[in-house]
């Protein structure tokens, strides 16, 4: 089965699992919204665990209406007083232009995904700023919610503030 290796990890993870019957609160007080690239480890990156943060993550590590949501159900539900928005060095997002990266879609499967919206990011310091002010200015959100903004890079683990 195509899943067998990772169901036998599974099974190891649960041997010492620890986190049954927590309440699910952000009990860090943080949410991090970032890409979904595999370099990215966002928990260890800013020396937290399992059960401290709520993790968004998706292409580009774009603050989108969902993340809005989850933004507003963290601040409102889940104790998050912190919301770091990281995007980072080298992202496939960042690489090029909506339009090209539509063309590799179609390219890569044959089929036309020009209708897409994939979220290009063409200044990405620009967007962290707006995606930011989409969190600080959304009316559901807290005015003392403390939001920045950050470039993780992956060539060295580092986070660089932005906003």
């Amino acid at each position: 089965m195509a899943f067998d290796d990772l169901l036998a990890a599974n099974r190891t993870y649960a041997d010492d699992f620890h986190h049954g019957g927590f309440d699910g609160i952000a009990r860090a007080g943080v949410a991090m919204v970032t890409c979904m690239d595999s370099r990215i480890d966002p928990l260890r990156m800013i020396g937290l665990e399992a059960g401290d943060a709520k993790i968004l993550r998706n292409p580009g590590g774009r603050v989108t209406d969902q993340v809005l949501v989850a933004v507003v159900l963290g601040v409102t539900l889940l104790q998050v007083r912190r919301v770091l928005v990281v995007q980072h060095t080298r992202c496939a997002m960042a690489s090029a232009p909506e339009e090209e990266l539509q063309a590799r879609v179609g390219t890569a499967t044959g089929t036309d995904a020009s209708w897409m919206t994939l979220g290009a990011i063409t200044d990405q310091e620009a967007t962290i700023r707006a995606d930011v002010h989409k969190i600080e200015s959304h009316p559901l959100v807290p005015d003392d919610l403390e939001v920045g903004g950050f470039v993780y890079d992956v060539d060295t683990g580092l986070l660089r503030p932005v906003v």
